[in-house]
């Protein structure tokens, strides 16, 4: 296992871009569309880590309300795994409450789940498979 990304809810991406690509000088290697997520994501690697400045496509998305309730900023860290539906069989096991009961696909095409904050110290983690 391994820290993906770091999530950071902004209301956009092209205003929140001129610090971290144009300030802190990292790369933008891509942006795009998640429909399923209503949410465009920029991803700015970070030696071994991305940093994800995610934007609402939506008002009804789920980074829409987030920025509504607490406003812009640290949203989630993603851990990658190598076998996702392992890792939800042990938390169910552990009666971990989860967000995503089976995978979903997030960017990068990749399957996500999340776990919810309350059973991790307030932070909301997403797994990311390989």
């Amino acid at each position: 296992m391994r820290v993906s990304h770091i999530g950071i809810a902004v209301k956009s991406i092209e205003e929140r871009l001129k610090i971290w690509r144009d300030v802190f000088g990292l790369q933008l290697e891509r942006i795009e569309e998640v429909p399923e997520q209503k949410v465009k994501v920029a991803v700015l690697p970070l030696k071994d880590v991305n940093i994800e400045l995610i934007e609402p496509l939506s008002e009804d998305s789920t980074i829409s309300r987030f920025i509504e309730k607490r406003g812009e900023g640290l949203h989630h860290i993603c851990i990658e795994v190598d076998d996702i539906e392992k890792m939800l069989a042990e938390m169910k096991i552990a009666n971990m409450k989860l967000i995503d009961e089976v995978p979903r696909v997030g960017a990068g095409g990749k399957k996500i789940v999340f776990i919810h904050p309350r059973d991790i110290g307030g932070v909301l983690i997403e797994l990311s498979e390989k």
